[in-house]
């Protein structure tokens, strides 16, 4: 369901955990991001499933590299999702001292934007 308060072609908001502690250390284990994706890969839009639904990430917590650092980005449709599981992710970050950027889909040039619906 839209948020009513964002229109329906409003970029989507993420926050970015970076594999880095505040002081810059490197987290470990180096699978970390994969490990904590693979936690979180139950929680998808509904009807997104499908037979091998428990082998993909979740659309909504995703592993990625930034400038050669582990990182995940983690869309704020978590949230709505599921505010336990969100809190969660974020809790993770906290807990383990990690980097957390505010960020913003941006979609890529001549890509079409998505159907409102």
């Amino acid at each position: 369901m839209a948020d009513p308060i964002k229109p329906s072609n409003a970029p989507a908001q993420e926050f970015i955990i970076l594999g880095q502690t505040s002081d810059g250390r490197q987290f470990r284990p180096s699978d970390w991001a994969e490990r904590l994706c693979g936690v979180m890969s139950c929680f998808r839009p509904e009807g997104s499933g499908g037979r091998n639904a428990h082998l993909k990430y979740s659309p909504y917590v995703l592993p990625t590299m930034i400038n050669g650092v582990r990182s995940v980005v983690v869309n704020e449709a978590l949230r709505e999702l599921d505010p336990l599981a969100y809190h969660f992710v974020a809790n993770f970050a906290k807990d383990n001292d990690l980097q957390v950027i505010d960020a913003c889909l941006i979609p890529e040039p001549g890509s079409k934007p998505p159907k409102a619906g």
